[in-house]
């Protein structure tokens, strides 16, 4: 089967390797949909460690959904449409993969691929949601609006708050955000962060702030604009071993730090499956996050445009086919 490898920092090989065969309790997936994620480009598309390359073929991507074309267990059929998370250590970019039922989602039959594999990153963000209790009435400000902070606007708005505050150094960003349910959008380039959420809080300062960019600065941000007792919700992760911390704002404020990552809760799929669900009763709309849809031949392009930010890319979807 033909799989992408990267062979050196940023670049791109297609090499042929065996099609993984299914053991018992497993299903061979004929991938048809990747999504670019910024996980992605961060921690391996851009890894500069010499040792790192070549990676292991397909990786890194790990939002992925195909067709079921070998079942060996029986919670899955062949032809079933799925959403697929990775083994640890694989990626999505070949032909097909091997997975279990622990880490697949069924997919509606009706309805593109393109738009369904959206609802992997936007689950992942489900997860994290959850873990700040309610939000009625509540001041969200959530920094960074790639396709995660969009995804946690979506779903705040939705589930409640008073006021959904987005914060991110791209204007087109912030103006996507309009569609997700934002209310107020700061430019910290070209405006104080602290005096606009003062002004929205009346001086309180928000109730959760939500760190989904992966950056010290936006780190130290999600502390300085939480009003005391509040909690701060840790999704973005940092390309740093060790972040520095401003002290006195753990000290002062005495929020709630909550560390989200829901592909290690130890139940990495029941979130995607419920987003899926929301999806198709038409609660939420995570297909408003693809902004361009390639060919899996345009592999080196469509991480290229991501790292770059070109285009006003927010999310990228690859068909396998082409």
């Amino acid at each position: 089967m033909k799989s992408a490898r990267l062979v050196g920092p940023k670049n791109f090989e297609f090499v042929d390797v065996e099609t993984p065969v299914p053991s018992d309790g497993q299903c061979l997936i004929k991938l048809e949909r990747v999504s670019v994620c910024g996980s992605d480009i961060r921690h391996g598309y851009s890894s500069t460690v010499e040792e790192d390359y070549p990676m292991k073929p397909g990786s890194p991507c790990h939002e992925l959904a195909g067709i079921v074309v070998d079942s060996k267990t029986d919670d899955f059929q062949e032809g079933q449409r799925v959403i697929t998370i990775p083994y640890r250590g694989t990626g999505g970019l070949c032909e097909y993969v091997i997975s279990d039922p622990t880490r697949m989602a069924l997919l509606p039959d009706t309805g593109s691929l393109d738009e369904w594999v959206m609802c992997q990153p936007s689950g992942t963000v489900l997860y994290s949601c959850r873990q700040m209790g309610s939000v009625l009435g509540q001041n969200v400000l959530i920094l960074g609006q790639g396709s995660i902070g969009l995804s946690f606007t979506m779903l705040v708005s939705r589930m409640g708050a008073r006021n959904v505050i987005v914060a991110d150094l791209l204007d087109y960003r912030l103006e996507k955000s309009k569609e997700f349910g934002s209310t107020h959008r700061i430019n910290p380039d070209k405006e104080s962060l602290s005096e606009a959420i003062s002004e929205i809080t009346g001086g309180v300062g928000a109730d959760i702030t939500v760190e989904a960019a992966g950056y010290p600065d936006t780190l130290n941000m999600a502390f300085s604009q939480i009003r005391q007792f509040g909690t701060i919700i840790v999704f973005g992760i940092q390309t740093d071993k060790y972040v520095p911390i401003e002290h006195n704002y753990w000290m002062e404020q005495q929020p709630r730090i909550i560390p989200t990552t829901g592909a290690r809760s130890g139940d990495p799929i029941t979130q995607i499956k419920d987003m899926v669900s929301l999806t198709e009763r038409g609660w939420a709309d995570p297909s408003k996050l693809i902004t361009h849809k390639m060919g899996f031949s345009e592999v080196q392009n469509a991480y290229d445009m991501y790292d770059q930010q070109q285009d006003n890319v927010i999310k990228v979807v690859m068909n396998i086919n082409d």
